[in-house]
């Protein structure tokens, strides 16, 4: 594969992969049946401020970037892309959805929502165009600090989750079910988007980050 065809390969995996990462949000939002950490303080704040989840997603993402400037950490076009790529996304797709009433609907929207988040993770991932912007905050705490990146992450999505459920946000059985099924769905889409590498960078690509985080948004 010439390394034009491999940067248009990575380019189109990472725009996909976080479109799809927003569509697979809003199924999750729309089957009511528990987030994600990350937006369920996304869906507090939303009723907080009566923005819409999307909007609020990229304000946290912007904001999230801001806090790399003292932890030293480099965004690559994937980090600034997922900021605005997947809140637009996620309202785009829940603009579009009809509202999911019943169980028998709601729980094939979780399992559909969290699959698709498995394999749009592991599309942006394997692009290698950077780690999204909370998983770069968390990478950066395990740098500055020198503690473990499971410890970082464990102790940021629990303040995140603790402080959108008291705004409001949803937890539930989903929120479980994605915790224990999200790294190894995506440790499997990895293996199957990964793109070889070249020999030659590009300026916009941030290399190096560890897979071992599992970097979600």
């Amino acid at each position: 594969m010439s390394a034009q065809s491999r940067l248009g390969r990575r380019l189109i995996q990472l725009y996909a992969g976080l479109a799809l990462y927003g569509a697979s949000s809003a199924l999750l939002v729309e089957a009511g049946l528990g987030l994600e950490p990350w937006n369920v303080l996304h869906q507090g704040l939303a009723e907080l401020t009566g923005l819409t989840i999307g909007v609020v997603s990229i304000f946290v993402g912007a904001a999230v970037l801001l806090l790399w400037i003292p932890l030293r950490q480099r965004p690559g076009l994937g980090t600034v892309s997922n900021v605005f790529v997947v809140g637009i996304a996620m309202d785009g797709t829940l603009a579009a959805m009809p509202e999911a009433h019943t169980l028998a609907v709601r729980i094939p929207l979780l399992l559909a929502g969290i699959l698709l988040n498995g394999v749009a993770t592991g599309l942006y991932i394997a692009a290698r165009f950077g780690p999204g912007p909370r998983d770069g905050l968390m990478t950066g705490l395990h740098q500055r600090t020198g503690r473990s990146i499971r410890l970082m992450r464990t102790a940021v999505e629990i303040a995140v989750v603790a402080t959108g459920f008291a705004l409001g946000g949803t937890i539930g059985v989903g929120t479980v079910l994605y915790a224990v099924s999200i790294g190894p769905l995506v440790q499997l889409f990895l293996r199957m988007f990964d793109v070889p590498s070249a020999s030659d960078s590009s300026t916009v690509v941030a290399t190096g980050q560890p897979r071992r985080a599992i970097l979600r948004r």
